[in-house]
């Protein structure tokens, strides 16, 4: 499969992380390449980036790129970002004092695995299995949740990760169809949605079944606690005046973000009602986007995927 990919606010991330001639990066949403390739030419042979993604068909399109403009200064990790502290130790064996000038993350899908017949991320895809797994050996996927997950479970998913007010509504039905056949494509997932939710609903411009997609793919793949788990090793691999990039594309992981660097720019946490700190807390973050930073509407012409991004930045102190 050719893996095309857009690099969302490339410009307005290198324009951030300014990566210069010897410094060291981590890419850990490798994708197409486009930040990493960007960042490779900058930091020279000096340099190194090591570039991360779940998917092997990712990194075989890295690799190909890598050969063809001939790269010596990448370093492809075919594995979960939550393990960034291993992968670093992994890759970094030799030099285990390395720190990184930048860290940059993309956490949406990539316009390869959406049009992936064979992942069924899109509602669009006729005839799609229903898999959603970033990476090709992971073992959980949407069919096994809609299958095998109680009512109250699948509630509980489409409301936490898909903010889905019909979220009953729809569990009950998919109960309800499965008793007289396995749910497997995302056409038998799009009629019980259809049948679920009103006509009002199904006017509107953003399809009904976005939220439920969305929700088993967080689901499937563990999202919003991979993400609480590397941002910490993420801030301890950055030297000092390191800068951390992350494009988030729904509310859910922007809100760890932004809590997280609100967080970790804070020299106290303690509960306000707390008389003297009793935290100890030291402030690691200097927020650099007091404010989100969205694409331009130039790009999101370009790039009608990019509509939904938000580009958070900040430097360690």
């Amino acid at each position: 499969m050719t893996y095309q990919h857009t690099p969302v606010m490339l410009k307005e991330i290198l324009a951030y992380l300014n990566p210069k001639s010897g410094e060291n990066y981590i890419d850990c949403t490798l994708g197409g390449a486009g930040y990493t390739l960007e960042i490779a030419k900058r930091i020279g042979s000096e340099g190194k980036i090591l570039s991360i993604d779940l998917d092997q068909t990712a990194i075989a399109n890295a690799v190909e790129k890598i050969q063809q403009n001939k790269y010596k200064n990448i370093i492809l990790a075919n594995d979960n970002f939550k393990n960034l502290s291993a992968i670093i130790k992994k890759n970094f064996a030799n030099n285990k004092t390395t720190k990184f000038a930048g860290i940059v993350f993309d956490l949406g899908l990539s316009s390869a695995q959406l049009q992936d017949q064979s992942r069924g991320f899109s509602f669009q895809l006729v005839n799609a299995p229903l898999n959603m797994a970033f990476g090709q050996n992971t073992k959980e996927s949407a069919e096994s949740i809609i299958n095998e997950y109680s009512e109250n479970e699948l509630t509980r998913i489409f409301k936490d990760y898909g903010e889905e007010k019909n979220a009953w509504q729809i569990a009950k039905q998919i109960i309800k169809t499965r008793r007289e056949m396995p749910i497997k494509t995302v056409d038998q997932l799009l009629v019980i949605i259809n049948k679920t939710v009103d006509q009002n609903r199904r006017a509107l411009k953003i399809h009904p079944a976005t939220k439920i997609f969305q929700a088993l793919r967080i689901a499937v793949n563990d999202e919003l606690e991979n993400l609480k788990k590397v941002l910490p090793q993420a801030i301890s691999a950055l030297a000092v005046n390191g800068k951390i990039a992350i494009v988030a594309f729904h509310s859910l992981e922007d809100r760890i973000v932004k809590q997280f660097f609100k967080q970790e720019s804070r020299s106290c946490v303690c509960s306000p009602i707390c008389p003297a700190c009793q935290c100890n807390h030291q402030a690691q973050l200097q927020i650099l986007t007091p404010k989100v930073i969205k694409p331009t509407e130039k790009e999101i012409l370009d790039n009608p995927r990019s509509r939904s991004a938000k580009l958070r930045i900040a430097k360690k102190i």
